[in-house]
């Protein structure tokens, strides 16, 4: 019995000095973290979307701490906190916020339900990019979104919904965190300027008939958009449209003209909407 009680002791003592040995440890190899820094992450959200180019929000905190004051790393990168995080860290760092245009995640398809042909109807699992592996997707387009929703699932901020059978992005609530262009399998979504209001809805590199007969409104490369755009803003690539946001004036002209309705004018679109709801 004394046996017990003294290898009962010897471990309660072996113990205790080891505690004391890894306090005093803990106090001399202490790693001070920087205080700019705490500060400086206080202010961000946390969401680590990784939308500021970082692999998080601690990741552009240490990068403010280290470059923030230089100006290397601009106060305005967190899409998430806008303009209100963006002041607060330069208050802390004792510089200027800055401005950075709004960008949000934009869709080049229009092959709605009604607009696109399907070719069958799909069971499998529910994601788009199973669905194009295994079957090379559900439209006839081969462009076009397949409308599973993959996007959907990686979007933390409830910024991009299926609606008709084609992914649509909520332009006040997107981020840019760019999640949704990471795991589009058709590579339809990019980042456009907030202010950028007409745009092509269609990826469609297929001639005229051919796209015509997979969607209603597919480009169908006619050069009408060329030929009414004052600007040379507009010129069709591979079949399709693009608009160089440099010489668009935002006229919505191409918009207008083009006999598919491809290009979307927000502006006109908005309009419309709001003269039918108060009609």
């Amino acid at each position: 019995m004394n046996l017990v009680i003294i290898a009962v002791v010897l471990l309660l003592i072996i113990g205790l000095v080891a505690g004391i040995l890894l306090s005093f440890a803990s106090k001399i190899f202490e790693v001070k973290e920087d205080q700019l820094f705490i500060d400086l992450r206080a202010q961000l959200p946390g969401a680590n979307c990784g939308g500021c180019g970082f692999a998080g929000c601690d990741d552009y905190a240490h990068a403010l701490a280290a470059g923030g004051k230089s100006g290397d790393t601009p106060c305005n990168k967190c899409a998430v906190g806008g303009p209100a995080v963006a002041e607060k860290l330069a208050q802390i760092l004792g510089t200027s916020a800055g401005a950075e245009e709004k960008m949000v995640s934009f869709v080049a398809c229009n092959g709605t339900n009604e607009n696109a042909q399907k070719l069958y109807e799909y069971k499998g699992i529910d994601s788009c990019k199973a669905a194009k592996t295994l079957f090379g997707g559900t439209k006839a387009c081969k462009y076009g979104c397949i409308g599973l929703g993959d996007c959907v699932d990686a979007c933390q901020f409830d910024a991009i919904h299926i609606i008709d059978g084609v992914a649509v992005v909520g332009r006040d609530y997107c981020t840019a965190c760019q999640a949704c262009i990471k795991v589009c399998p058709q590579n339809l979504i990019s980042l456009k300027p907030y202010n950028e209001i007409v745009t092509v809805k269609c990826s469609n590199k297929d001639l005229g008939r051919a796209a015509m007969a997979v969607c209603k409104t597919s480009c169908i490369a006619c050069h009408m958009c060329e030929r009414t755009c004052q600007h040379d803003a507009v010129h069709v690539i591979d079949n399709v449209a693009i608009i160089d946001p440099a010489k668009c004036v935002g006229c919505g002209d191409c918009a207008a003209k083009c006999p598919k309705h491809a290009i979307l004018d927000l502006k006109a679109k908005e309009h419309a909407e709001a003269k039918g709801a108060t009609a």
